[in-house]
């Protein structure tokens, strides 16, 4: 591991990287000799500090070809393209040294894993795809953190701190990864809790119509309202702290009710909770976003349009799928802003409970649902 940088005002910024030994291994590997004859030391540098990554965080050199990598693990090699391509980093050159033993080491595992739980081609590919998409994001999104932290911590130009988190990388992994694993086993675990309270007791009878839709949810959106021309103009780190803003108030709002956030899409935010009551919770906190001349928040959140249904939906991919989710959708986009809307089916389930006051919105006919009667949700006069 390299150690810790220093903490004065400026650091000591990497170069690109050191100017590669023509003698050297990785000269040889990966020659950055162009048609003219005259090496470029910029590829070379660049190529070195792969080089340094890969032994850090991949724990050794890239030794292996597809081939090579299919008889370590004795798997075909169409067997470990197909791996590679659902954990989206396809294979481009069977004949590249690309793979690493513990490249190996991960392939066997996952292999035995199969035979042992019988898994057929589709689990094997929603499996092996929630991993590679998921941690896809987590590290760019880690990584673009850490750049942004280095640019303000230091006072570095966006090319400085990107440089700066290359020469950081192999020391902050380790904690990164420790954390990565820790948040895999709670969140393992919070699913698991909510699957035993909901379905321990739960028993298929013959009335059941097994074709609906498996679980009840209250799920709802909350829409920036004008995000086009509240963003308008804005330079790539404004644009980046306003975004980050709402992402990070509106998912503590929505946890803190008692719901989950299912995704963000730039300026909405798709949620989910177990109970109607508890979806109205959410939905409530959501819509207090904004300040009363219709600017931000002392919390620096615009004012939202907020949705929720109550009804069945379908959870894949780590996202849910229903009709549902399509109407809350169209709610969003017919509500007025810092106010929250439901539909008929999602007032009646709500009917009677003391701490919400419904009241019934005119008609309106939405592409691809039909006419709808939206009901405006509001907190109970409490006086």
């Amino acid at each position: 591991m390299m150690d810790a940088v220093p903490h004065p005002d400026t650091p000591d910024l990497p170069a690109a990287g050191p100017a590669a030994d023509p003698a050297g291994p990785a000269a040889d590997a990966h020659p950055t000799v162009p048609r003219g004859g005259t090496p470029d030391p910029t590829l070379a540098a660049g190529q070195v500090t792969a080089a340094r990554l890969d032994e850090a965080l991949l724990g050794g050199e890239r030794s292996l070809s597809l081939d090579e990598l299919a008889a370590v693990t004795e798997l075909t090699p169409s067997d470990v393209e197909a791996y590679w391509s659902w954990l989206g980093l396809p294979v481009t050159d069977p004949s590249e040294k690309a793979f690493t033993r513990d490249d190996a080491d991960a392939l066997v595992d996952v292999a035995r894993f199969v035979a042992d739980e019988e898994l057929d081609l589709r689990a094997q590919t929603t499996l092996v795809r929630s991993m590679g998409h998921t941690t896809e994001r987590l590290a760019l999104w880690q990584v673009e953190g850490l750049v942004e932290h280095m640019a303000r911590r230091f006072g570095l130009d966006d090319t400085s701190a990107r440089l700066l988190v290359l020469d950081r990388l192999p020391a902050l992994a380790p904690a990164l990864e420790r954390q990565l694993l820790h948040a895999w086993r709670r969140q393992l675990a919070a699913v698991a809790g909510r699957f035993a309270t909901e379905f321990s007791g739960a028993r298929i009878t013959p009335g059941d119509d097994g074709g609906r839709l498996p679980l009840p949810r209250a799920v709802g959106f909350a829409d920036i309202v004008s995000f086009t021309k509240r963003t308008a103009g804005l330079g790539s780190v404004e644009l980046a702290e306003f975004v980050q803003t709402f992402e990070t108030e509106a998912r503590d709002r929505i946890t803190a009710a008692g719901g989950r956030v299912v995704k963000t899409i730039g300026d909405a935010v798709l949620f989910v909770a177990d109970d109607v009551a508890t979806g109205a919770e959410v939905a409530l906190r959501l819509a207090v976003s904004g300040g009363a001349d219709g600017g931000p928040d002392e919390a620096g959140v615009p004012p939202v349009r907020v949705s929720l249904v109550w009804g069945r939906v379908l959870s894949r991919f780590g996202d849910v799928f229903g009709t549902s989710v399509n109407l809350a959708a169209r709610l969003t986009d017919i509500a007025e802003p810092s106010t929250v809307l439901i539909d008929r089916d999602t007032a009646a389930a709500l009917r009677g409970d003391p701490r919400f006051a419904l009241t019934a919105q005119p008609e309106r006919e939405v592409q691809g649902l039909g006419v709808i009667e939206p009901v405006r949700l509001q907190r109970a006069y409490a006086g």
